[in-house]
């Protein structure tokens, strides 16, 4: 098949604003097939993948690949949980011989279509925005290269804190993303024993950083150490605090 003209001359969807978490719409259940298809799966392959993460036998009845075993796929997919369709994504790709093609074009779907999910490596993470994802799906692979090993370790349970499915461990992502800059701050300074709270002055930030991170270690102890009863933290919120922390920890790494 020829090359299509929109990857032959590097064109990509532009991000919509992400408006869809704890869902899958029926374009995204319509599009998962379609694009296992497209990089070359059968249907009876793709039911196959399905009646394995439903847990339902597939039709005996139905043997022809076209249109019967398509239209079981379809089927399948309209009935799976909101949650299920993404264990669906995850299984095609594993299953698919064209596993890179499958996650790019399932990506651009999901990106054009405002949905906060991504297929990275075979798993579906959090999808926040261009900003978010720049300032921390890089950030553990550099505390590594900067030997801040236990600081890249908080972060990345923090990136899958606020990616866990079905419901994001939020309060588990703020207090991941302050203990990987806290274990980063502590390098720094050279203080291994003290709280952020306590030796910001030591990391000999200019001002008013300095005062800002104060500010960030009082947010984050409020909202994800001490969090109260009836005190709602929404997915936004807890994405700028890791996204945040993430960029506060390459910074101190980086000096």
């Amino acid at each position: 098949m020829a090359e299509r003209f929109s990857d032959r001359h590097g064109y990509r969807p532009s991000a919509a604003k992400i408006t869809v978490r704890e869902d899958a719409p029926a374009e995204l259940r319509g599009a998962i097939p379609l694009i296992a298809e497209q990089v070359g799966m059968a249907p009876s392959a793709m039911r196959k993948v399905l009646c394995g993460v439903l847990l339902i036998p597939p039709d005996r009845a139905n043997w022809s690949e076209y249109p019967n075993i398509r239209q079981e796929v379809d089927w399948l997919m309209d009935r799976a949980p909101w949650y299920k369709v993404y264990d669906i994504a995850q299984a095609l790709y594993a299953a698919t011989g064209a596993g890179d093609e499958f996650e790019r074009r399932l990506n651009d779907f999901l990106v054009e279509n405002g949905i906060g999910w991504e297929l990275r490596d075979g798993e579906i993470t959090s999808r926040g925005s261009e900003v978010f994802a720049r300032s921390t799906h890089e950030v553990p692979d550099r505390l590594d290269e900067s030997g801040y090993q236990r600081a890249a370790n908080e972060m990345r349970e923090a990136l899958a804190d606020i990616s866990r499915r079905p419901k994001p461990d939020i309060t588990g992502a703020i207090q991941h993303a302050m203990a990987a800059l806290e274990a980063t701050a502590r390098e720094v300074a050279g203080e291994p024993n003290l709280t952020l709270g306590k030796f910001v002055p030591a990391l000999d930030l200019p001002p008013p950083l300095d005062q800002a991170v104060h500010k960030l270690w009082g947010y984050a102890s409020d909202r994800g150490r001490h969090i109260r009863e009836q005190q709602v933290v929404d997915h936004s919120e807890a994405e700028l605090i890791v996204a945040v922390a993430g960029a506060l920890c390459a910074f101190l790494a980086q000096r």
